[in-house]
């Protein structure tokens, strides 16, 4: 989906809700979605500034606060910063493949892994309600690049 669509559909779903998409909370929204990648609150701040010099830390915040409550956006927790989530509007179990080389995020989704951790968890008595699983190692393209650095220091000796 491109970020105009994204970004009507996110209008449209505060509408339904009687809530404001103020023009500062669809800006955060639509760097978050530029970025393509995770942001920390700072980090949005500066991209913010670009265009919004007033911009404080407590208004990036307070929008990302919004953001988060409506499920535009997940908050990565070991990173301490927040990703842009193309499927809102449905209660859906998170989980993250975060690459500890270049940054990137996958956010993925696996039932299977839902359907245990529910089952388990009601043989404790407990009832889940939010799930975000974070998983960090290396992509593809990281790991590729470290088997060829591999390969060529094999190779030099």
């Amino acid at each position: 989906m491109n970020k105009t669509t994204l970004i009507h559909k996110a209008r449209a779903y505060c509408e339904q809700r009687g809530a404001r998409f103020t023009p500062l909370r669809e800006k955060v929204y639509e760097i978050l979605v530029s970025k393509h990648g995770p942001m920390g609150a700072y980090e949005l701040l500066d991209s913010l500034k670009e265009t919004e010099s007033s911009a404080k830390p407590a208004t990036v915040y307070r929008a990302l606060d919004f953001l988060l409550d409506f499920g535009f956006i997940h908050r990565l927790e070991s990173t301490n910063a927040f990703v842009a989530c193309y499927h809102f509007g449905c209660n859906h179990p998170v989980q993250f493949l975060i690459c500890d080389s270049c940054g990137d995020v996958a956010e993925i989704q696996s039932e299977g892994l839902q359907d245990t951790l529910e089952s388990q968890a009601k043989q404790h008595g407990f009832k889940v309600s939010k799930q975000t699983i974070e998983a960090h190692g290396l992509c593809a393209d990281c790991q590729q690049t470290e088997d060829h650095a591999a390969q060529e220091s094999v190779n030099e000796c």
